[in-house]
């Protein structure tokens, strides 16, 4: 595409040109990795999230599924190399019973999902459904425990049963319910949200309850030794971040969660499909502030932690519209080009601080918020989120390149954003993955990347956009919005060339 449009008119001529996006990356400094936990996702007893969305019974003849989880959805899930998928949740996750959930699925007790609608669940998917998931689709499981109504001992007891090789009471167990070998789960979350629906403490009172339960976590070999992630704060609460970091000891503690959603206000969240301008631009004003937060809890964490022991475990992100009602479950949206932009903004952040982020999850994984999936009965498709996460996994455990940006602002009433964010990584084999999301609602964006450190020769991408902004795929429009070859980029004499349409996202592959 021309740098310049020319119009001639009456004579005269007229020159429209673009801003300039100004990139450097010195591909010679990079060192850090990018923790491939980064690209977790999150599954909660939630709306159509699992029952009725990746769980359609083992008895179900109308959809091929296997063990009752579909099919379809684990084939989706393994395409996208989920590194690790959190559950059972979530507010629902310090409610829930793990023991209703194991041995033959007649016997176990049915629950009220208090949370989520109230609605009656028969706790048919349990522990052993989720973690043999897990496995099919080759990801970490990441399991929630209960510690705002449940006990020390309820949670010691779940460590036990899905870890221990056997001779104890809860491994016998296990092995009575089918499973021989323990999985050696290594995820684990002490607890969600303490502060709201995880029973509203304190920072100070929490750091003791942990202290306690964790105390009672234990991994019994090298292959099973827990990473134990403490419930952190919300948004901007840097004082509770300060708390866990001053009171628990970080040889107790591998992780300190964190939670932000792009949220217009809780009190009016706006459509997921038929939104104005304004609502867009606060949207992305919400999804930047993910860069703000993170760097406001790392100080805090480096205060305390200076060698980066403790991770920072961005476990609930994600846009969060009103339900749409023809989803027929709780928390159904629609997941449009906005939720792209969503995704491919707040990755990059994640990159460019992953000396300190070394895991997220993106809530939540089917028919809930911003999902990856859609399943509507015997359909399902990949919503523009699956698509820009798909395009990202190129990141996964490569090793973080630094930048140097200048970006032109995404204007509105008044107000500036940055318009474009990148980040970029090496792989093993050499090859350079350069991610760029231009969220400006009308324009397009110019862009010169120059690579310092090393000569490349060949360059390839994907591009993935749409006629509007609000765009999305539907059952009957599966692919409406679809990743496609980019072929505008053009590299010479170490400088990458290429003009970013208005609201997409590109990933760009540079090799020697």
């Amino acid at each position: 595409m021309k740098k310049t449009l020319i119009l001639l008119v009456l004579g005269c001529t007229i020159f429209t040109t673009y801003a300039q996006t100004s990139i450097t990356l010195n591909t010679d400094l990079a060192k850090t990795k990018i923790n491939k936990h980064i690209y977790g996702h999150f599954a909660e007893h939630l709306g159509r999230c699992i029952y009725g969305g990746m769980y359609v019974g083992d008895g179900n003849t109308k959809i091929p599924n296997t063990a009752g989880v579909r099919n379809d959805v684990i084939q989706a899930l393994k395409d996208l190399k989920v590194p690790n998928l959190r559950w059972p949740g979530g507010c629902f996750a310090d409610a829930y019973q793990w023991k209703d959930g194991i041995g033959p699925k007649a016997n176990r007790p049915k629950m009220v999902n208090v949370w989520w609608g109230g609605v009656t669940e028969d706790n048919s998917f349990g522990t052993h459904d989720f973690l043999d998931l897990c496995e099919r689709i080759g990801a970490e499981p990441y399991l929630a425990g209960n510690v705002g109504s449940g006990t020390v001992k309820d949670l010691s007891d779940w460590v036990t049963y899905v870890n221990h090789p056997g001779g104890s009471p809860m491994a016998d167990l296990r092995k009575q319910n089918g499973r021989e070998k323990p999985w050696n789960v290594k995820l684990w979350g002490v607890g969600n949200e303490a502060w709201g629906c995880g029973g509203n403490m304190t920072a100070e009172y929490y750091a003791n309850i942990y202290r306690q339960y964790a105390t009672f976590m234990t991994g019994w070999t090298n292959e099973s030794q827990l990473f134990r992630i403490a419930s952190g704060a919300s948004d901007g609460d840097y004082a509770w971040t300060e708390t866990l970091m001053k009171n628990i000891p970080h040889n107790m503690m591998a992780g300190v969660a964190l939670h932000h959603y792009s949220v217009l206000s809780w009190e009016d969240k706006g459509p997921s499909v038929n939104f104005t301008e304004a609502q867009y631009f606060k949207t992305m004003d919400e999804a930047w502030k993910m860069d703000e937060f993170i760097k406001g809890h790392c100080t805090i964490m480096d205060k305390y932690d200076p060698k980066k022991k403790v991770a920072l475990i961005v476990d609930e992100w994600g846009g969060w519209y009103e339900t749409d009602k023809e989803g027929k479950g709780a928390l159904y949206q629609q997941n449009t080009m906005r939720d792209a932009m969503i995704a491919g903004l707040t990755l990059n952040i994640f990159n460019n601080h992953a000396e300190r982020v070394r895991g997220a999850n993106l809530a939540q994984i089917v028919n809930v918020l911003q999902s990856v999936i859609l399943t509507n009965e015997e359909k399902m498709l990949l919503t523009p989120t699956y698509h820009v996460m798909k395009m990202y996994n190129v990141h996964q455990d490569a090793t973080l390149v630094p930048i140097n940006i200048e970006s032109p602002t995404y204007e509105y009433s008044g107000k500036k954003l940055n318009a474009v964010s990148v980040s970029a990584s090496k792989n093993a084999a050499g090859v350079l993955s350069i991610s760029l999301t231009n969220i400006d609602y009308s324009k397009p964006h110019e862009v010169t990347i120059n690579l310092r450190g090393e000569d490349f020769t060949k360059v390839s991408g994907q591009i993935l956009s749409s006629g509007k902004i609000n765009d999305h795929n539907t059952f009957d429009q599966p692919n409406k919005v679809a990743i496609k070859d980019f072929l505008g980029a053009k590299l010479e004499k170490g400088v990458l060339k290429l003009m970013i349409p208005a609201y997409s996202v590109v990933v760009l592959k540079v090799s020697k």
